[in-house]
This record gives structure tokens, sequence and C-alpha cells, in this order.
């Protein structure tokens, strides 16, 4: 999932229509992640992409603020991400979700550990990434969980 950095007000409000017309279209549903002990600050992002039904899989991806890092606020954010998910459309066939990063983004690989993602292969570059990346995976058999570990 491309993150674009936004730089002004009419870039703000562009981003804006794009994940208003995901919502609409269902293909792209993101979330805002707030840090209640401080205020509703705002300090992250989840974002689930979602081909549509009988795909069986969706693409997650995320973001933290500085100040939020470090802290568990992105696993527990993609954990709850995850949840909905295959809760809201496993009617529709959702049964795998996945995460990439590149491959020298270890903070990435510890919340994707830490968010019930395992490892699952290395993809080669291509743009518009310039190294190789990750790919985690986390599976839904039997009910939704955190482990990433598939249930009877």
């Amino acid at each position: 999932m491309l993150l674009t950095r936004i730089t002004d007000e009419a870039e703000a409000e562009q981003w804006l229509r794009e994940q208003r017309r995901g919502r609409e279209s269902g293909s792209r549903f993101g979330f805002a992640v707030v840090d209640r002990d401080h205020g509703g600050a705002l300090v992250g992002n989840v974002a689930l992409k979602y081909p549509g039904p009988g795909s069986g899989s969706a693409e997650v991806g995320y973001w933290t603020a500085a100040p939020a890092r470090g802290r568990g606020i992105a696993p527990l954010a993609l954990g709850a991400l995850g949840d909905w998910a295959f809760g809201a459309f496993a009617g529709d066939g959702l049964t795998r979700l996945e995460l990439m990063h590149q491959v020298d983004n270890k903070a990435s690989c510890r919340v994707a550990e830490k968010s019930g993602y395992g490892f699952a292969e290395v993809l080669p570059a291509r743009p518009p990434w310039p190294r190789d990346g990750h790919r985690h995976v986390r599976l839904c058999a039997g009910g939704t969980r955190r482990t990433g570990k598939v249930l009877p």
C-alpha cells in the first residue's frame, strides 16, 4: 500500500476524496488511530485494501506518528483492523490478510509479527518500491485471533 506524503491543504483534500471513494466502492477502508491516553490525539492510520467478494485476501497498511512508535500502538491497531476485516467480510470469503514492507524496515517486521502476521516470503523490488520487500500473512480459520496460527 503506497503512502503518499501530503504537503498542503489541496493534497489533503484530494487524499480525503480518495478515501471517501474507496469506502463508498467497498475497496478501501481507512481508520484513524487515536491515543485515548493523550486526549484523543491522532497517532496513526490503518487501512484495508479489499479487492471485493470472492477474492479471499486483502492488503493492510499502516503508519504511525513518531511519538507513538515503540509503544505497541501499531500492533494493537493492526490487530483490531484484522479482527474487524475478518468479521465484516467473512461472508464474502475473506480468509487472508497481507502486509508488505521493504526488506530493510526492521520495525515493520516487528510490528507485523506482533500483530499476528507471519513472514511468508521475500518480494523482488519493483516500482514503486526500490528495494526487495517482505510479505507477511495473517490467516483466519474458525474465527478471528491475533496469534497468526490457524485455528481448527
